[in-house]
């Protein structure tokens, strides 16, 4: 751990102690030397995010300080924070900031939580959607291995929580796959939210290396199959990031896979390097072939297809009932 200003600095990669007294490896990923170097020539110019600032981010970053929350915004170094941010938005990622998996890529810290929630999370979550005055909101989280339900129950509890204090919220889950146990699945279905969502992440024939092991293909498939089975009236959602090496039949495949078990939202974003520890970007997917992909989307029958080189999951989710890419 180096220092700056006596001040001890985790530099990523880096193994640390967390303050609830765990061990934990910053940006998830540890150091490694036979990652390939960055493209030459930078990104493009359309993936050029606005500098978070203005006196509403402001507000939205201090809430999320006052009330202890993690959000994906952070976690993920998501580059719409400015604009999500200011438009008065944020995305809440629960049971704290260490995931028990380690996807190659993905920035959020990587370690063993042991076991620990903060009991207050979901009176703390439902009093800032409150007082950020949300219409809708997305619920995220990290996974949790070490509990016995995934985290079902507490991720449960934040969705009942602020829908007694914000009944008129529209509240998305974007869940993780609970170990493929669809009594953990069921639980979150029935806390009273409108969209299930859980990410497929990558098309079938890269999930690894991309995702952590212990995730796979056809299990976030079959979570969201089950979930519409179970509730055919809330909405299903997952998320693809291209520029991983997928090929454009294989996006295809994967389009037709998740309408055969009768998801309703996909969303497609170009996935951008973390960290040098993090895959590699292998293209950089041009605005034009995006709305190629949100095509035959439409055309093979999804209620919305999101498609941008900077749409996340979470992106703008409020808007996709307008069927317009939200505004894109």
């Amino acid at each position: 751990m180096s220092e700056f200003r006596g001040i001890p600095v985790v530099g990523t990669g880096s193994k640390y102690r967390t303050e609830q007294g765990f061990t934990a490896i910053k940006n998830g990923v540890k150091t490694r030397t036979d990652r390939s170097p960055a493209a030459p020539g930078g990104k493009p110019p359309w993936l050029k995010a606005r500098i978070p600032a203005g006196e509403k981010y402001a507000s939205v970053r201090n809430t999320v300080r006052r009330n202890r929350l993690a959000t994906v915004c952070e976690e993920s170094m998501c580059p719409n924070i400015g604009e999500c941010w200011s438009a008065g938005t944020a995305t809440l990622m629960l049971m704290g900031a260490v995931c028990t998996r380690a996807c190659q890529f993905c920035a959020v810290d990587t370690g063993n939580p042991g076991g620990w929630l903060d009991a207050d999370e979901p009176e703390n979550a439902a009093r800032s959607v409150e007082l950020m005055d949300l219409k809708y909101v997305v619920l995220t989280s990290v996974d949790r291995d070490d509990l016995a339900d995934g985290g079902a129950r507490h991720y449960a509890s934040c969705v009942k929580a602020i829908k007694r204090r914000c009944p008129e919220t529209v509240v998305e889950a974007l869940t993780p796959d609970f170990g493929g146990v669809f009594d953990s699945v069921e639980t979150v279905l029935d806390s009273g939210l409108e969209v299930f969502a859980q990410n497929v992440e990558t098309v079938s024939r890269l999930t690894h290396p991309v995702r952590d092991p212990r995730a796979s293909y056809g299990r976030t498939l079959a979570v969201l199959e089950h979930a519409k089975r179970y509730r055919p009236d809330i909405l299903t959602k997952t998320s693809l990031m291209l520029g991983l090496g997928e090929r454009d039949n294989e996006i295809r495949q994967t389009l037709s896979d998740l309408r055969s078990i009768g998801l309703d939202i996909v969303t497609f974003g170009q996935y951008l390097r973390p960290t040098a520890n993090h895959l590699a970007v292998e293209r950089y997917v041009s605005p034009e072939d995006f709305e190629r992909y949100r095509e035959w989307g439409l055309d093979a029958g999804f209620l919305e297809v999101v498609s941008g080189p900077l749409v996340r999951s979470s992106y703008r989710a409020e808007r996709v009932f307008e069927q317009n890419n939200v505004g894109l």
